[in-house]
């Protein structure tokens, strides 16, 4: 089991605004909860208890929300609106906790999750990277990936397939040939050009990472950019110990983006159990 979950959630989030000028990007709805909302229930269903969040200083929303809100809570109660009650103190279920951590400066990926160090507990943790929602419902993919953590040890990436043209936009792994829906990572290169991919399988935002990777992260170099990679950090990881791609189950939408928002917000949409007879029906009437 992976008792720590970290969400690098300190991004500015400018493909987004206006709405992200005051909203931070993970408190945008999609239906009815916000994108870190799905996240973090995704790694409760993967057994995790310790939820780190790294954040910046436009962020107070998301502990807000996490947060007993003692006022609305009480004004439910009185007006004996229990289902709603239920709704707000379920955010995060009994026995769960929620530690946050400033990420100063936008160094990177890498950095962000070097800032969660002294707030990860156990040998390995997990990372999800909230924009990358992920819909599987009945086996989520950081579940998918934890299992396989527990069967073999390794380290372990989710990947999908992608155009090779679109390589540019994600990290790239060069993996050995699959058994199942796994592979042995022999290399990774982060956007790489279309003509320099090693494949075309694109690493997606969610991780079961050794603990180790830590102190290789801070001896990462940065980039051109100035940003720490944690792909550069996964790439020296290669040397001393196994790690894994897996080819997970589940619809992902890149919530980073306007049209995979839109894409996400349409699906989970026609699925949702109150609303998504009416919304189908309206969708297919336009």
């Amino acid at each position: 089991m992976i008792e720590t979950v970290v969400f690098p959630v300190a991004g500015l989030g400018t493909r987004f605004l206006p709405a992200t000028k005051a909203i931070p990007k993970e408190m945008l709805p999609v239906v009815d909860k916000p994108l870190i909302q799905y996240a973090v229930e995704e790694a409760v269903a993967a057994g995790a208890r310790r939820m780190v969040f790294v954040t910046g200083r436009t962020k107070n929303a998301i502990a807000d929300h996490f947060d007993m809100a003692y006022e609305l809570e009480t004004e439910l109660e009185q007006r004996g609106k229990h289902e709603l009650l239920e709704l707000a103190q379920k955010t995060v279920p009994e026995g769960v906790e929620c530690l946050y951590v400033r990420q100063r400066q936008a160094l990177g990926l890498g950095h962000a999750v070097l800032c969660a160090r002294s707030l990860v507990a156990g040998d390995a943790f997990g990372l999800i990277l909230p924009d990358d929602l992920i819909d599987n419902g009945d086996d989520p993919v950081l579940s998918q990936l934890a299992r396989h953590h527990a069967e073999t040890g390794a380290s372990v990436i989710s990947v999908e397939e992608v155009p090779r043209e679109k390589t540019r936009s994600y990290g790239v792994v060069d993996v050995e040939s699959f058994s199942g829906r796994s592979g042995r990572i022999r290399g990774m290169v982060e956007k790489p050009e279309p003509e320099d991919a090693p494949s075309n399988l694109a690493i997606v935002g969610r991780y079961v990472l050794s603990s180790r990777l830590f102190g290789l992260l801070e001896n990462t170099a940065p980039d051109h950019r100035g940003e720490i990679q944690i792909t550069d950090a996964i790439a020296e990881l290669l040397n001393e110990q196994v790690v894994d791609a897996y080819q997970f189950e589940g619809r992902h939408y890149d919530c980073g983006s306007k049209l995979g928002f839109l894409q996400a917000t349409v699906d989970l949409g026609r699925k949702h159990s109150e609303l998504g007879a009416d919304f189908s029906a309206w969708l297919e009437n336009l």
